[in-house]
Formats: C-alpha cells, sequence, structure tokens
C-alpha cells in the first residue's frame, strides 16, 4: 500500500527498520539550530533530518523571499543525499501540527514523486505513546531520484500580482490571526497581508493534539472559506 496524504503513528511503528525513508523536518523559524538539536537528542529510530533553511529552501538573493523553492536540480540532489528514489515510501514529521513537514510533502508532490506522507499528529504524538526513539545522526545510502516537476502546483509573486482583484481566485494566508491582522509580527519586516487575502490559520486544521481533524470538519470549512467558489 502506498501512502500519500496521512499516516498514523501505529503504521509506522509496524514499519520502522524497513526500507521506507523517515524525514524529520522540525524546525522553529525564530531559533533555527533548534529543530537539528532536537533530532540529535531523539527522533523516530531511521529517520534523517531535514532543515527548512539548509535542505528545503533555494539560495536567497534579498528580494526572493524568506525561503525560495529550490530549484528542482537543487532539490533532487537533496533527496538523494537523503537516501529518497523515484520508489521510495516517504514519511515527514515535524513536532506537531505538520506546519514545517508539509513543505517536504509538498516539494515532493511538485517532483512527482505521490508516495509522501505526513505523520498525523508528529513527534509529539510519538512522545505521548511511548514509541522507540534513537539518538545521534542517522543516514541512508544515496538514492537517485528522477524528478518529473508539476509547474501546475506553483504560482510566483506575478502570478498572484495579477489575480488579485479577480473575483474567482481565493488567496489564503495561513498564518496566525495576529500576523494576519498586523497586530504582532516577530519575523517579517512590514506587518499584515496582501490585499485580498483570507485568513484560515494553519493550527486550524488540527485537533488539541495535533492531529488532523476528521475530513467532514475539514470539509465543512474549507466550505465555508471558499464562499461558493468551486476548488480547482
Amino acid at each position: 500500500m502506498t501512502y500519500r496524504t496521512l499516516i498514523s503513528t501505529d503504521v509506522l511503528a509496524s514499519r520502522l527498520g524497513g526500507d521506507w525513508a523517515i524525514v524529520d523536518c522540525r524546525f522553529d523559524l525564530q531559533t533555527p539550530p533548534w529543530g537539528r538539536e532536537q533530532y540529535l537528542a531523539a527522533h523516530v529510530p531511521g529517520a534523517v533530518y531535514a532543515s527548512l533553511n539548509e535542505d528545503l529552501a533555494g539560495l536567497r538573493t534579498g528580494t526572493n523571499g524568506r525561503h525560495p523553492v529550490p530549484s528542482v536540480d537543487a532539490l533532487t540532489a537533496t533527496l538523494e543525499r537523503l537516501g529518497i528514489a523515484s520508489s521510495t515510501q516517504v514519511v515527514v514529521y515535524d513536532q506537531d501540527s505538520g506546519m514545517y513537514a508539509s513543505r517536504l510533502w509538498w516539494m515532493l508532490r511538485y517532483l512527482g514523486h505521490e508516495a509522501v506522507a505526513l505523520l498525523d499528529g508528529g513527534w509529539a504524538k510519538w512522545m505521548r505513546e511511548g514509541r522507540p526513539t534513537h539518538k545521534g545522526d542517522e543516514t541512508r545510502p544515496p538514492a537517485t531520484f528522477v524528478a518529473v516537476p508539476r509547474p501546475e502546483l506553483r504560482v510566483n509573486v506575478d502570478d498572484v500580482a495579477s489575480r488579485l482583484h479577480d473575483p474567482n481566485t481565493l488567496l489564503v494566508d495561513a498564518r496566525a490571526p495576529e500576523r494576519y491582522e498586523g497586530r504582532s509580527e516577530p519575523i517579517d519586516r512590514v506587518a499584515g497581508h496582501i490585499p485580498g487575502a483570507a485568513n484560515h490559520h494553519y493550527k486550524s486544521n488540527v485537533s488539541d493534539d495535533g492531529t488532523l481533524w476528521p475530513r467532514d470538519t475539514l470539509r465543512e470549512e474549507f466550505s465555508r472559506l471558499l464562499a461558493g467558489r468551486e476548488p480547482a
């Protein structure tokens, strides 16, 4: 069976020691070294580490954002170094809600790799359940990854700017309400949001234990957000 969206801690625990690639994506925007430090202290057995800053973002020019998407060649090289082949089942996780791990989930889908799933509840749930852990650095043998990019999954700032006033387009800001509203901005130089964007905080997708809400609950929430628009 191929896992493409979510995977439970039960299922992952049953596959430890196999050929799946498990990637720890824990990170903190305000304290970048934190994620790797946490990984070295304890992680899911067999997991390798991918840093948002160092592995999942391209070179910054000063005008291309804080975490630009790497080039296809650069991202392919990173995946191969992490031991991810075109046929590998990948499981990604972060500290809880999937905020960081979902970036690698999307990147793999962008490069045409469907066999990738997010660990529901992340590291926090794994620890609450008393699952096994390892410490120190782990690696996987280098692999060969053949990218088949899907450009339709990506838009650039010019694409967004050109559709700001299109009533059929909905731009969603997934940050916390206080950042969306400009009441607090601990990271970016300018507070507020892109004109016309609606706010749907990513944490509203998960329950208090960090697991994703049931499908019907999410469908109801997103139907309200879409306000009659047809999802693409």
